[in-house]
């Protein structure tokens, strides 16, 4: 498919660089076995696993069924308790937004807590277009900006890097973003943390402006809440004095008292613990702190209109699914062009473009990246593990079939689909193309000429039976003897 759109590479051709690259195989490997493993421990601790995560996937789909209703319970909610809500259609309408928000303050930078929304929308890019300076205080994220990367996993961000890799970036790099690296900096990780610990205290202290996402919404209370292991974002969250949130419309939840649900499933599918180290909740505008917050649809709504992709919109953003994938352990997140990686990524950035905006790899526009959007669902063996781990049981091989069935096939395809159709529709059609098969099966070659070699490339043609199963049973009488 690709070469049909000029755009960005489709994952076969981004995952076959990919897997050429040993050290981001073994990082990759390495980093998602050991995630998987604590998930596995500490969600076999809990007899009622399986009841949570069935309460976690009813709460989410009556939350979108009701989406517009409690949409509204939460404005008023926020608003009542002295915070200011607006609503944001796409990315560009979000990033003037925010931008203007912060041009009111007269500040020309921002410290920002993790936010896979901010990254969707491409926020750093469009601010910095407006002379705005945007600070990543998340440790893994700010690895990825100093080494003018691109996140290749949602909760570790920078897995595809080692401790080696992130000491030549942070003394390389940190000078240009204030304070240098120390001096005879290793690559121990308390080394690193320390230096990275230095180099943001001065943000925090420094900055007026922060800038964050939201694990979850309250519609009840008008309460955010953030969920994270470092504390760096609950210096955001409380230090600067005009807090600014960035949140998708389906982080929501009706009630206070649904939270509970999720703070059980949440740490244990993510980092593997029984509770996040920090969670940080607010409510409205603190005292001495002016709070907006800023509803993010960019495409959510018309996903909600397809009956079987909507199911994408549950997602909680543990990346358990990327843990468990035998695809992105090879091919790493960089393969899917997109801030939302592996299976999760595969059905979300697909649907998610048809109307909105998701920042590409390589900062393309929506219509340069049709060719990888088209590709995306074919990212995957179905083997159905992603769905398995899921905390909120998506099903992911669903929406990936469904997909595939949505997106352009080249005429040969659809054409010897078609044939396969009608010889499939009659029982007799079939028996005599077995027949046929099992007489010529002596001429097949091992590898299909044309356009069909692909095929043969990377797998056997398996061996035709002289006889068919059906020419069997009918000879033996049934298989009786």
């Amino acid at each position: 498919m690709s070469g049909v759109f000029l755009g960005m590479p489709a994952f076969p051709e981004n995952a076959a660089a990919a897997v050429q690259d040993s050290q981001l195989r073994f990082n990759l490997r390495r980093a998602t076995r050991t995630i998987r493993g604590k998930r596995a421990a500490v969600a076999g601790e809990l007899p009622d696993w399986a009841a949570l995560r069935d309460a976690g996937k009813q709460i989410k789909d009556h939350t979108l069924r009701n989406l517009d209703r409690y949409l509204l319970q939460l404005e008023e909610a926020v608003t009542r308790a002295g915070g200011r809500v607006h609503w944001a259609a796409d990315a560009a309408e979000a990033n003037r937004i925010v931008a203007g928000l912060v041009e009111a303050t007269g500040e020309t930078s921002v410290v920002k807590v993790k936010s896979m929304a901010t990254q969707e929308i491409g926020l750093n890019e469009a601010l910095a277009e407006r002379g705005i300076t945007a600070y990543e205080t998340d440790l893994a994220e700010l690895i990825v900006q100093l080494g003018d990367d691109w996140p290749s996993h949602i909760l570790v961000p920078a897995i595809h890097r080692n401790r080696s890799e992130i000491r030549e970036i942070f003394r390389e790099r940190m000078g240009e973003w204030g304070r240098p690296a120390p001096e005879g900096l290793t690559d121990d990780p308390r080394a690193l943390a320390e230096a990275a610990r230095l180099h943001l205290r001065e943000r925090f202290l420094a900055s007026e402006v922060a800038i964050s996402g939201a694990n979850f919404m309250i519609a009840e209370t008008g309460t955010l809440v953030v969920l994270e292991s470092e504390g760096n974002g609950r210096m955001c969250l409380t230090l600067p004095r005009t807090l600014i949130s960035v949140v998708g419309i389906e982080k929501l939840l009706p009630t206070w008292r649904d939270l509970e649900v999720f703070l059980q499933l949440l740490p244990r599918s993510s980092t593997g613990e029984r509770m996040n180290p920090y969670t940080s909740t607010w409510t409205g505008a603190a005292e001495g702190q002016e709070f907006h917050l800023v509803l993010l649809d960019n495409g959510r709504t018309a996903v909600l209109a397809d009956e079987v992709g909507r199911q994408a919109l549950r997602c909680i953003r543990c990346s358990a699914c990327l843990n468990v994938c035998p695809v992105y352990e090879r091919a790493g997140g960089h393969a899917y062009g997109s801030v939302y990686p592996g299976p999760i990524g595969a059905i979300l950035t697909p649907q998610l473009r048809r109307s909105g905006t998701v920042a590409s790899r390589d900062r393309l526009p929506p219509s340069a990246t049709r060719d990888l959007d088209a590709s995306l669902p074919y990212a995957s063996s179905l083997c159905g593990a992603c769905f398995e781990v899921c905390p909120v049981a998506i099903d992911i091989p669903e929406v990936l079939v469904h997909l595939r069935a949505q997106a352009p096939h080249p005429r040969a395809e659809r054409l010897g689909m078609r044939a396969a159709g009608w010889v499939f529709d009659r029982p007799v059609r079939l028996a005599r193309a077995q027949r046929l098969g099992g007489r010529l099966r002596r001429f097949l070659p091992r590898r299909l000429p044309g356009p069909l070699s692909a095929w043969t490339d990377t797998r056997d043609i398996p061996d035709i039976p002289a006889e068919s199963f059906r020419d069997w049973w009918g000879r033996t009488g049934g298989g009786t003897r």
